[in-house]
């Protein structure tokens, strides 16, 4: 009897192995799969953030261009012409969060009206580098994030007060916000007024 106990245990150890084995193999797997869904989501997040800031520093860069194109009744051709700055605080803020702007073509920009659409695309720096996964050691996240930077005021009057063809007071119609008075003669810091002309959010790609 105890020599056939002893034959039994030997026969089961290597199954046990192989449970054993295949227990681990499920664990580094999870783990994988985690740590790649981990890097996803910090890549998503870079994303979000360097577009944001791509939109938030063309906001901010628009300002002397637009109170300078006031006083010569200028506004229109401005707004149809704006330019987009913003690619390069995209980077900085990418690489803040662990992750770099895919060139070429990562921070691009496209215009609809009185709206500048900015897209990015990064790429994480940590791969995923699985050991009992292949082709994950050179396998990093990506991910794309769009914002917004919209005119939102598109109804306006300009008043000139003594017809010397230059325009004393714009009053703008703000959607959201309401009115809001510039003087070319002596405008408002930028900082005041960019946030109630221009609105900057984060859309869906």
């Amino acid at each position: 009897m105890i020599g056939r106990s002893r034959h039994d245990a030997g026969q089961a150890f290597p199954i046990y192995v192989v449970m054993v084995a295949g227990l681990l193999f499920l664990v580094f797997a999870f783990f994988a799969v985690g740590k790649a869904a981990a890097l996803r989501n910090g890549a998503q997040g870079a994303a979000d953030a360097a577009a944001l800031a791509a939109a938030q520093q063309t906001r901010e860069d628009f300002g002397d261009p637009f109170l300078a194109s006031l006083p010569g009744n200028m506004l229109e051709q401005f707004l149809q012409r704006r330019v987009v700055t913003g690619c390069p605080a995209a980077q900085g803020l990418a690489a803040a969060n662990q992750a770099d702007i895919v060139s070429p073509g990562g921070c691009k920009s496209t215009r609809a009206g009185y709206r500048d659409r900015i897209t990015v695309n990064v790429k994480g720096r940590k791969p995923v580098d699985s050991s009992v996964i292949p082709g994950t050691k050179n396998r990093y996240a990506k991910a794309t994030a769009t914002a917004i930077v919209e005119f939102r005021c598109p109804t306006w009057k300009a008043l000139d007060f003594d017809d010397d063809g230059f325009q004393d007071l714009y009053i703008f119609k703000c959607t959201g916000v309401g009115v809001v008075e510039i003087a070319p003669g002596s405008p408002p810091p930028w900082s005041e007024v960019s946030k109630s002309l221009y609105d900057v959010h984060l859309v869906d790609n």
